[in-house]
């Protein structure tokens, strides 16, 4: 270990090779040690780390603490909340979006809070009570009109939380109207295209109400492997309404797809289960299902 002052904190930012690490008031500039390229680890916004300190004031990452989660995209750790942001329109509001990223929340054990955005210039008929039926957090909001953010800010108080969806929702402008000292670029969304501009680049965390926030580059799809739900029988267990059916299937293999004597099927059936959530279910399981082994190992 280099000499130096000795100094735990934590990285808000991963740029260009170097490391911006928050130790108190202070933030540290930081070249991770070699040996983590050597092993394959990338040190990402959110880590808890070790670092040395010199005389000049620059750093060096010595040690990586152990993670309890990690996004891949985003390049994000130790993460408690997941806000997943839609909008009322341009772009409309896509199911299959917000359960992908539900079920990486649910496999990585990150709490997934679902925000409805631009209220003010639409209406998400009942989609938003299919996921308060299920019990999660579902807030609908006007970033524009500052309407509805209070419960926002209340879900981040003391922890890290990260807010993801397509490109164009307005996750940065709920974040500007939440925090507008931070003043983050905001993108116009392309009415031929119905989707925003990239305007987040990287990947930073921001002190927010004693924790720290996530603005994160928009995307349009994830790939449920890159999250390690590589095995399309783990799939069922990140669907949490399935939980009080599971093991009660008239067959042990049981897909839950459209099997006789399943009771997830007749749940849906039924109206207890959405239609929609298993739906994008038997997507998503149909997505791991293709997989081949081999590409599994190469992952």
């Amino acid at each position: 270990m280099s000499n130096g002052s000795v100094l735990k904190g934590i990285i808000t930012k991963s740029i260009a090779g170097f490391c911006y690490v928050e130790v108190g008031n202070a933030v540290y500039e930081c070249k991770p040690r070699g040996a983590f390229r050597k092993s394959g680890i990338s040190p990402l916004a959110g880590d808890r780390v070790e670092i040395t300190v010199d005389e000049n004031k620059k750093g060096t990452v010595e040690k990586i603490f152990d993670r309890k989660n990690m996004l891949i995209r985003p390049p994000l750790s130790n993460i408690d909340k997941l806000f997943i942001v839609s909008s009322a329109c341009l772009p409309s509001v896509n199911t299959l979006l917000i359960d992908r990223m539900i079920a990486i929340a649910e496999y990585l054990d990150i709490e997934p809070i679902i925000v409805f955005n631009k209220a003010d210039i639409g209406d998400f008929q009942n989609i938003p009570e299919i996921y308060e039926k299920i019990g999660y957090k579902t807030f609908i909001v006007s970033a524009k009109n500052n309407e509805g953010l209070d419960k926002i800010k209340q879900e981040l108080s003391g922890v890290v939380s990260a807010f993801s969806g397509n490109s164009g929702v307005g996750k940065s402008t709920i974040l500007n109207a939440i925090l507008p000292e931070l003043s983050l670029n905001v993108g116009e969304v392309s009415e031929k295209l119905g989707r925003g501009r990239h305007t987040t680049r990287h990947v930073e965390l921001y002190k927010a109400f004693n924790g720290y926030v996530a603005d994160t580059p928009g995307f349009s799809s994830l790939e449920l492997t890159d999250f390690n739900i590589k095995d399309k029988t783990n799939l069922q267990y990140c669907f949490k309404e399935f939980a009080k059916y599971i093991g009660s299937c008239r067959f042990s293999s049981c897909a839950h797809i459209s099997e006789h004597g399943c009771p997830i099927v007749a749940a849906v059936n039924n109206g207890s289960i959405a239609k929609s959530r298993h739906e994008n279910y038997i997507t998503l399981y149909d997505e791991l299902k293709k997989i081949n082994s081999w590409e599994i190992n190469k992952k």
